[in-house]
């Protein structure tokens, strides 16, 4: 479909074999890039080798690599390393996550801003001529920042080759490409079910939405939107879900996507929920669907 790119891997909770299969699959139907979050299983920069090497032209991203994860140097070294043994298809995506990252490694949280500011510009610098070496010159790494907020979109227009924005309506889409200007790229990740029935949709749309709603960096985007804390209280309103979790036919999930491209993004990266709660498997009636091609 017309501005979809990527799609958003869940591989902490796939066994590396149906990882690989999945990725191939995705790889297969014209997907441009998968996305890898950075939980508490595997290691994302891991996990991304693991995924290049057994793909050919997909691109496979850290998607999202948090700065309290590793230091900049690693985050480096990860980025030049998967750039050069790939031929040039990892992408960097890089975020400052949430208080909890800092605090079980032993860590200070600090002041969001300048933590990412001096991430990147202690990154960018080892990977121009640093003390990081290679062989050879390794491709270019793209790197984009998760970034809902004006000042860190403004910091990611600044040291970033663009922005990936998260759960967020159209409406907030144009603020963000108004911000970053119009030569950067804006990345939206759109969680998505396809499903016409309330009920079963909501559902998946909640188990998306579920591990977010008690995070005060999310309430306060939610809150922005005309959201209060009854709409985020239990497990979400529909109000809610029904903003921020596309659900419906493809038709439906097409108008979604193409809001968010005629608002100002660049692509549209999926976050495919499966509404068979019995079927723990990727939900490729969707994903067939609304693949690029």
């Amino acid at each position: 479909m017309n501005g979809v790119g990527g799609v958003v891997v869940p591989a902490d909770t796939m066994a590396p074999e149906a990882l690989v299969q999945y990725v191939q699959r995705l790889e297969e139907l014209g997907y441009d890039s998968v996305w890898i979050p950075d939980m508490f299983g595997r290691e994302i920069y891991v996990t991304c080798a693991h995924l290049l090497a057994n793909t050919s032209t997909i691109r496979v991203a850290s998607g999202i690599a948090h700065v309290y994860g590793r230091d900049a140097i690693a985050s480096a070294q990860a980025a030049r390393t998967l750039a050069e043994l790939s031929g040039g298809r990892f992408i960097h995506g890089l975020g400052i996550s949430h208080p909890p990252a800092a605090e079980l490694r032993g860590l200070t949280w600090e002041p969001p801003i300048a933590k990412m500011r001096d991430h990147l510009v202690a990154m960018t610098a080892q990977m121009r001529g640093g003390l990081l070496h290679t062989p050879a010159e390794p491709p270019p790494v793209p790197v984009y920042v998760a970034a809902h907020g004006p000042q860190m979109l403004r910091l990611a227009a600044e040291l970033a080759d663009g922005a990936n924005t998260y759960m967020q309506p159209p409406e907030h889409t144009a603020e963000a490409r108004r911000v970053l200007g119009p030569d950067k790229a804006l990345n939206v990740v759109l969680p998505c079910v396809l499903s016409t029935d309330p009920h079963t949709a909501r559902s998946a749309a909640r188990r998306a939405l579920s591990i977010y709603l008690s995070l005060p960096a999310y309430q306060r985007l939610w809150a922005a939107n005309g959201f209060d804390a009854t709409d985020w209280a239990g497990r979400g309103s529909d109000r809610l879900v029904d903003a921020f979790v596309a659900w419906g036919d493809v038709d439906a999930l097409g108008e979604r996507i193409a809001a968010h491209i005629d608002a100002g993004a660049r692509q549209v990266l999926l976050g495919a929920t499966n509404p068979d709660r019995s079927d723990p498997g990727p939900p490729w009636d969707l994903l067939e669907a609304l693949a690029p091609g």
